[in-house]
């Protein structure tokens, strides 16, 4: 039997579940998140990621030794862009640049061997700015590159406009390119030309054309930290000025007998000559392009190849010599040649001349000047002395070491003279 009593309670705790049901819906937000009255409070905004500092990164890094002088120094930031690097050994720095984004910062020279470096960068970003430094040392080579000789070299020497720049090293260079871009030539009267290697150890400059006359050239070898060959460096620089005076052109027709000496365009002397007799290809005058090379007076001329008793044998002291080749040939006095001077080849394939001109060429010409020869038909060859500009100038940019160059189509042509 129901108890009606109870059943009203009953009713009455329903009633009261059903209001705070709906008060509980009005005070909750449509979020479906904890709060509303039995909840707690609301939940606030969520905090932004802390943004960290751009990360530098520096090779070589901290600490490092025997680091190669020829290698570059990067510096990279990663998270911002660099706003300074500093690369530097007792107050002396390293030159550098930055790329487009300035994200990266890499050396342009090389470092000098044993030497301790300190590098310092500084990069900023939405983190902040940020710095870190490096401190390494560069290796110290076994065997050192340096230039022991360059011709022309004597001191106060003015020398002619065809004189090539001769440079021996003191070590077999085999990073050839390396050594090679580090040669520096510069003038007063800028000019093209070009290195070629004779050697491992010789390297030769010449212009393209002729020095222009009257000016100073300057040759730098910058040799510091470049790696000429396996543990060779260079530990310091090497500079020397030269200096080109007039324009000093001797035209030698062995068929007319003449020499003719032009300084400046303008003719300063006129001589009657005698060349080699021509009987063999030793006492032939070579044609071509040559350079005074030396002087000597007096000078002792033996022939070749023969000793005394041997047939064609000759041993002749001569004064006033100026050498134009390697193989025996000079401008130089003799006066026992006299008649035939002008209008018959005695000799044994120099140029013969008068005494008193012959001191005159002796006494005015420069290391470097030009003697061309025409009328023989054997040719001075290119490494005959300093025969350089036999061979064209695009072949002679061949034997660069920096780069390939085109193919020559008149490698045999020899320079013009005007």
């Amino acid at each position: 039997m129901l108890n009606r009593k109870t059943r009203g309670a009953g009713s009455a705790i329903a009633a009261i579940a059903i209001a705070m049901s709906v008060l509980l819906s009005a005070c909750t937000s449509g979020s479906g998140g904890g709060g509303g009255l039995l909840g707690g409070g609301a939940t606030e905004a969520s905090e932004k990621p802390t943004i960290p500092a751009p990360a530098i990164t520096i090779v070589p890094a901290e600490g490092t030794n025997r680091v190669r002088p020829d290698k570059n120094v990067v510096v990279t930031a990663q998270g911002g862009a660099l706003e300074e690097v500093l690369v530097e050994s007792s107050g002396e720095p390293v030159e550098g640049e930055f790329d487009a984004a300035r994200t990266k910062w890499t050396s342009k020279q090389p470092l000098r061997p044993s030497t301790t470096y300190t590098v310092s960068a500084k990069a900023t970003g939405e983190g902040g700015p940020t710095t870190a430094t490096s401190e390494f040392t560069t290796l110290k080579p076994k065997t050192e590159l340096a230039v022991i000789d360059v011709t022309p070299g004597i001191k106060g020497e003015t020398v002619g406009v065809g004189m090539p720049i001769m440079v021996t090293f003191s070590q077999a260079v085999t990073n050839k390119a390396a050594v090679e871009a580090a040669l520096k030539v510069d003038a007063e009267k800028p000019s093209e030309g070009a290195w070629r290697w004779i050697s491992d150890r010789l390297v030769i400059y010449r212009p393209a054309k002729f020095w222009p006359a009257h000016q100073k050239v300057t040759f730098t070898a910058d040799l510091t930290g470049v790696r000429g060959g396996a543990d060779m460096y260079g530990t310091k620089a090497f500079t020397h000025t030269i200096k080109i005076g007039a324009r000093m052109v001797s035209t030698v027709n062995t068929k007319t007998h003449m020499m003719v000496v032009k300084k400046d365009g303008k003719t300063v002397q006129t001589m009657k000559i005698s060349a080699g007799k021509a009987t063999t290809r030793e006492y032939t005058t070579t044609s071509g392009v040559h350079l005074t090379m030396s002087r000597h007076n007096p000078e002792t001329m033996i022939s070749p190849g023969k000793k005394e008793g041997d047939p064609g044998y000759y041993k002749e002291i001569v004064n006033h010599a100026v050498r134009i080749s390697n193989s025996g040939e000079y401008v130089h006095s003799a006066p026992w040649s006299v008649g035939s001077q002008g209008r018959a080849n005695v000799s044994h394939g120099c140029i013969n001349a008068h005494p008193n001109q012959a001191k005159w060429y002796y006494d005015n010409f420069q290391r470097g000047d030009i003697v061309t020869i025409v009328g023989t038909d054997r040719e001075l060859e290119w490494n005959n002395g300093w025969g350089f500009w036999q061979m064209s100038y695009a072949k002679w940019k061949r034997g660069s070491a920096l780069k390939e160059q085109p193919a020559d189509t008149a490698d045999t042509t020899a320079t013009t003279v005007s």
